[in-house]
């Protein structure tokens, strides 16, 4: 499966070190949807990129693009194509059956309040070793799937 990512990048080759595709940005999280880095690190991904460039950019919707807004702590904004293996495992949030399963509701599930879903995320990384990560649809376009990665997925990516 071929995801994308737009992150703050470093200009660094090599994918795997710090503000490259592949590095998990652990240090800098905790605000994020699904965050939990006392337990693991996280990439947010999207099945589309305008998707994931839509997130990023959202918060300056109805302005004037200006270049500052396409830095993240004073890094250009890139976007990276990122295969997750076809054998991984996404624990699907816009599954009715997946829902029923791990007892969750919608509303609880698309809710903006990081009480709740960064309780979801950690209970279902525990419950769910063998889940990749998260599949979630975009509160901008319920058409988009929008993609949590924990970091044990991370030797089933490649760019």
């Amino acid at each position: 499966m071929i995801l994308h990512r737009c992150f703050a990048w470093g200009g660094a080759t090599n994918p795997h070190v710090v503000d490259a595709p592949l590095w998990f940005p652990r240090v800098f999280q905790g605000d994020g949807r699904h965050d939990n880095p006392d337990t693991y690190g996280c990439l947010y991904l999207a099945d589309r990129p305008l998707a994931c460039i839509a997130e990023q950019l959202a918060a300056f919707r109805g302005q004037r693009l200006m270049p500052s807004m396409l830095l993240r702590r004073g890094l250009s904004l890139a976007l990276a194509d990122i295969e997750l293996s076809d054998d991984a495992t996404l624990v699907d949030l816009d599954d009715p059956r997946t829902l029923q399963r791990e007892r969750l509701r919608p509303s609880r599930v698309a809710t903006r309040d990081r009480s709740v879903t960064q309780p979801q995320a950690l209970e279902l990384y525990k419950r769910r070793p063998d889940a990749a990560g998260l599949r979630w649809w975009s509160r901008w376009e319920a058409l988009w799937a929008n993609v949590t990665l924990f970091d044990r997925a991370a030797p089933a990516l490649r760019l």
